[in-house]
C-alpha cells in the first residue's frame, strides 16, 4: 500500500489527510486502519515513531462522521498529559468543521475548559486514567453511548500504576464496544489486560519492540570523567537539526540546560518538577524550532511526538534498558534516518555492555576527539545486532485471534 487513497476512507477524511500532508501510510496505519474500520478489536505492538496515533484516529473520525448521536462515542486513555494534548491537537487538525472539538481530561491543567468541553457535548475524549477516574467519582462524565475505547501506550500506563484506574473505568463502559490497544511492548501484564478487554483482536506486530529501529544509527563515545559537557558541545555543533538530550535526573537536566546557556545555546528543558505551563512552553518551542535543543528526563522518552528530531543524545545512561529503546525512538520516526549518541565514562563500560547485551545490540564506539563519525563500510542508519541475539517472544494471549506480522 503506497497511499492513503488505497484505504477504504471517505472523501472527506481523504481531503483532511491531504490537507494535513499525510499521503503515505506507515505499516502500522496500513494494517490497523482497515481492520479497525471493520469494527474489529485491534492489538498492535510496535516501536515508538511508527504512526500509531493516526492508526486509531482515522477510524475514530470515520465512525464519528458516519453516525449521528449524542454522548461520548470514543475514549482514548493515555499515560501522560503531554501525549493527551498532542492527540487532541492531531484530532483537531483532521476533524475539520464537521466534527465537534475533542475534550481533554488530564491533571495539571485547569478543570474549567475540560468540563466546558464535556458539557458542550464532545463526542471524543482523550484522558489520563487518574483524572478521568476522579471525574467519574464526582459524576462529571458518563459513557452510555461509548462505541470505541483506545488504550494507547498500554505498557507505560501499567508501569505508572494506572491498572486499578483502567479497570475501574472499563467496568462502567458499555460491553458492546470496539477496543484498540497500542503498546510498545507486550509483557505479561499487558497481555492480561488485553485478554480482559478485547474480543478476538486482530494482532499486529511490527519488528522487534525490544530493539531500536534499524534506521537509527547507534554510536557511543567514551569520554573522560569530566568530559561530557565538552562532548555534548561538539555533538551539538556538528548537528544543525533538532536535538533531544536525556539526563537521568531532574537536577542533571537543569545543570545541562544551564551549561548550554552559558555556551550561547538556548535549550528548553522538561522534567517532573516543571509546571504544566513550563512543560508545554518548552515542548511547543522545541516543536516550532525556537529551541534547537530540548533537555529532558525520561518523562520525554515516551508520550511526546516531535517530528524531525535529528539526533538523540544520551548524556546519562538510562536506569533500565527499556528506556533506551524509547529514548532512541524519538528520532528516525516514520522511516526517516536518525542518529543516537550515548556518552559514557571508563567506569561505565560494564554498564554499557550490559545494556547492549540486554537489548541484543552493538553500538559503534567513537573516539572522544572524533570530528566526524567514520562509516567503516557500514550503511548509515543501520545498527549492528549482536550475533545470536534471541528474537523477543510475544506474550501468549488466551482465545483465538488473527495475527498479522510485518
Amino acid at each position: 500500500m503506497k497511499t492513503f487513497s488505497e484505504l477504504p476512507l471517505s472523501l472527506y477524511v481523504m481531503e483532511r489527510l491531504t490537507a494535513a500532508r499525510f499521503t503515505v501510510p506507515t505499516p502500522v496505519q496500513a494494517a490497523a486502519i482497515p481492520e479497525a474500520l471493520k469494527g474489529k478489536d485491534v492489538l498492535a505492538t510496535a516501536q515508538t515513531g511508527t504512526g500509531k496515533t493516526l492508526a486509531f484516529l482515522v477510524p475514530i473520525i470515520e465512525k464519528l462522521l458516519r453516525q449521528d448521536g449524542r454522548g461520548i462515542a470514543a475514549l482514548v486513555l493515555v499515560p501522560t498529559r503531554e501525549l493527551a494534548m498532542q492527540i487532541v491537537d492531531q484530532y483537531n487538525v483532521l476533524r475539520g468543521k464537521k466534527l465537534s472539538p475533542a475534550a481533554l481530561v488530564v491533571g495539571g491543567l485547569s478543570e474549567g475548559p475540560q468540563l466546558n468541553a464535556l458539557r458542550k457535548g464532545a463526542r471524543f475524549v482523550v484522558a489520563t486514567p487518574g483524572r478521568l477516574e476522579d471525574y467519574l467519582d464526582r459524576r462529571l462524565v458518563q459513557f452510555p453511548a461509548l462505541q470505541t475505547l483506545v488504550l494507547d501506550e498500554a505498557d507505560r500506563m501499567l508501569d505508572m500504576g494506572f491498572l486499578p484506574a483502567i479497570r475501574r473505568i472499563a467496568s462502567i463502559l458499555p460491553k458492546d464496544r470496539q477496543t484498540m490497544c497500542f503498546s510498545a511492548t507486550l509483557e505479561a501484564s499487558v497481555a492480561h489486560l488485553v485478554a480482559d478487554y478485547t474480543r478476538n483482536p486482530v494482532r499486529l506486530t511490527f519488528g522487534s519492540t525490544l530493539k531500536p529501529a534499524e534506521n537509527v544509527r547507534l554510536q557511543a563515545f567514551e569520554v573522560p570523567f569530566d568530559g561530557k559537557p565538552e562532548m555534548l558541545r561538539r555533538l551539538l555543533n556538528k548537528e544543525s537539526g533538532l536535538c533531544l538530550v536525556f539526563s537521568r535526573t531532574k537536577r542533571g537536566t537543569e545543570r545541562i540546560a544551564r551549561g548550554l546557556a552559558r555556551q550561547g545555546i538556548n535549550a528548553a528543558m522538561i522534567h517532573g518538577d516543571r509546571s504544566q505551563s513550563q512543560r508545554t512552553a518548552a515542548l511547543e518551542g522545541f516543536q516550532q524550532g525556537r529551541f534547537r535543543v530540548l533537555v529532558a528526563t525520561d518523562v520525554a522518552s515516551r508520550g511526546i511526538h516531535v517530528q524531525d528530531i535529528a539526533h538523540v543524545i544520551n548524556y546519562d545512561l538510562p536506569e533500565i534498558a527499556e528506556n533506551f529503546i524509547h529514548r532512541v525512538g524519538r528520532t528516525g520516526r516514520a522511516g526517516e534516518l536518525g542518529v543516537a549518541s550515548t556518552l559514557f565514562s571508563r567506569d561505565q563500560r560494564t554498564e554499557l555492555f550490559q545494556l547492549e547485551r540486554t537489548l541484543g545490540i552493538k553500538m559503534e564506539r567513537m573516539p572522544f576527539g572524533a570530528a566526524e563519525p567514520e562509516q567503516n563500510g557500514r550503511v548509515p542508519g543501520c545498527i549492528n545486532y549482536m550475533p545470536g541475539a534471541a528474537k523477543p517472544k510475544l506474550a501468549p494471549l488466551p482465545g483465538e485471534f488473527l495475527q498479522v506480522e510485518m
